[in-house]
């Protein structure tokens, strides 16, 4: 079962969203609330597996909520996910750094929403290929992150093959095809990596790959 706790100001979307997600087998919603400070107070209640969280909203926004939440040792597995109505903009980038493993916009429809929860509750990112080079072009190229140079230079010539790949929106099978290992292996690189890099999540392993270089993004 995917426990889902969902933070957002506006009663009619968690209604909705709720209502969608307690309807599937395998998929129950364990509380919400309609601001930061209320949410992060329920996650550390209920320990949920995925946080819809709202990226604006009134007395903690979803950016410092997210922050909060990955700084939480005791919240380690909760994976957050932000919801945000204008796709991507800088509020987005600076969620993803914070911790978020990846975003929605609000107007998703009910089945991408669906297997968007299941996604993210693998440890995949919701990333696109496409809408990450738009993310670090835009984005990165302006605000590089102070640690990442020196936090690739711990990463093993294999691991950084395997983050740069990871950062081009390959799964681990994929990787593994590339670089002609076992999709065991290349979960062992990547997984070493984020260890190294201090990636919460797969999200942020991309946003550390472009950050230090190991990628560059097509314009």
């Amino acid at each position: 079962m995917i426990r889902v706790l969902l933070i957002d100001d506006q009663p009619l979307l968690r209604s909705g969203f709720r209502a969608l997600l307690d309807a599937e087998d395998d998929i129950e919603v364990v509380a919400e609330a309609g601001n930061g400070r209320d949410g992060l107070e329920l996650a550390r209640r209920h320990r949920p597996d995925l946080a819809l969280v709202d990226i604006q909203m009134p007395v903690m926004d979803g950016i410092e909520t997210t922050r909060r939440i990955a700084a939480d040792p005791e919240l380690a597995a909760v994976r957050v996910v932000i919801l945000t109505n204008y796709g991507l903009d800088e509020y987005v980038f600076d969620a993803l750094r914070a911790g978020a493993a990846g975003f929605l916009v609000k107007d998703i429809t009910p089945d991408d929403l669906l297997h968007a929860v299941r996604v993210a509750d693998r440890g995949d990112a919701l990333l696109a290929p496409s809408i990450t080079r738009m993310l670090i072009s835009r984005y990165v190229s302006e605000r590089p992150g102070p640690r990442a140079d020196a936090y690739a230079e711990e990463l093993t010539n294999r691991e950084r093959e395997a983050v740069a790949l990871a950062a081009k929106g390959l799964s681990n099978n994929e990787i593994a095809a590339t670089m002609v290992i076992s999709p065991l292996t290349a979960k062992t690189h990547v997984n070493r990596a984020m260890t190294k890099l201090r990636a919460r999540d797969r999200a942020q392993l991309v946003v550390f790959a472009y950050e230090s270089g190991l990628v560059t993004p097509s314009r």
